[in-house]
């Protein structure tokens, strides 16, 4: 939405508005909705990557039917909510999230960034607020399989840390919306040293991707209750899933071995008798 133009900003919200109404329409009808052209239309159409407006009205339609099946839970979160509803359309809008990321993340993308932090010497990550704690989640899982990995939150020691890194080092940028500035000027401080650079993004053209060498990205829409960034943290979480068992993949037999090290390292610290403790 950021990347578009005013015009085709209009007709997004039109169709965010209500989907399943624009599948019906024509396009001359959406292009008086949303007070442009039927050009602008047609530009919006290439904007978002569909073809033309005929194939909009398709998914449209397709995906207004798949979320009719649950219509209790597909809508917003309401202040007025029961609890009850609020379990399940926290639950739906994750389910979306997960999927919708899966269907559209660029494996080549992801395959390129796997092999980028298999072999390098050293990964820094960059995020902050809620992403600060998938960059975390990331930097815990790496370590696991003895990847050299820092998680850095605060802007000062990004920056002095981004400007140690070399090539052949790998910087991952993690922001949901891709305009935060601090994550930003770190992926850019990384890449003025030669480092592979990565965003983790929902946005394609945001700042932060048009930073970065390797672009994956999240489709997640947020709620009302946007400042809990709860889709945008677990579709960030599976992209950052999907690269930690990449990784592992292509170190073992070196990553399960160290698996097995870190576990039991901890295994002391759990209550014996315990369901965990039987299983481990």
């Amino acid at each position: 939405m950021p990347a578009l133009a005013p015009a085709e900003q209009r007709v997004a919200n039109a169709v965010l508005a209500d989907p399943g109404g624009v599948a019906a329409m024509t396009i001359s009808e959406l292009a008086e909705v949303a007070s442009t052209s039927e050009t602008t239309v047609i530009r919006f159409c290439k904007q978002i990557g569909v073809p033309g407006y005929p194939q909009l009205r398709l998914q449209l339609a397709a995906q207004s039917a798949q979320e009719n099946i649950r219509p209790e839970v597909g809508g917003d979160i309401e202040p007025g909510d029961s609890l009850q509803d609020v379990v399940g359309k926290v639950a739906f809008a994750d389910e979306r999230a997960v999927r919708e990321t899966s269907q559209q993340l660029d494996v080549d993308a992801l395959a390129k960034v796997v092999a980028a932090v298999s072999k390098a010497p050293r990964v820094d990550l960059y995020g902050s607020g809620a992403s600060a704690f998938v960059a975390l989640d990331l930097q815990q899982k790496l370590h696991r399989i003895r990847r050299v990995a820092f998680a850095w939150s605060d802007v000062h020691v990004a920056l002095t840390s981004a400007a140690l890194l070399s090539e052949g080092d790998v910087a991952i940028g993690i922001s949901h919306t891709g305009t935060t500035v601090e994550v930003v000027e770190a992926l850019e401080e990384a890449a003025k040293h030669g480092a592979t650079t990565v965003a983790v993004t929902n946005f394609p053209r945001s700042p932060l991707a048009r930073t970065a060498d390797l672009v994956l990205t999240t489709a997640a829409r947020e709620t009302t209750y946007r400042s809990g960034a709860m889709s945008s943290r677990i579709a960030q979480l599976m992209v950052i899933d999907c690269l930690f068992i990449g990784v592992a993949q292509s170190v073992l037999p070196d990553a399960r071995k160290a698996l097995e090290e870190t576990a039991s390292a901890v295994r002391g610290h759990r209550l014996k008798g315990s369901v965990n403790d039987q299983q481990n």
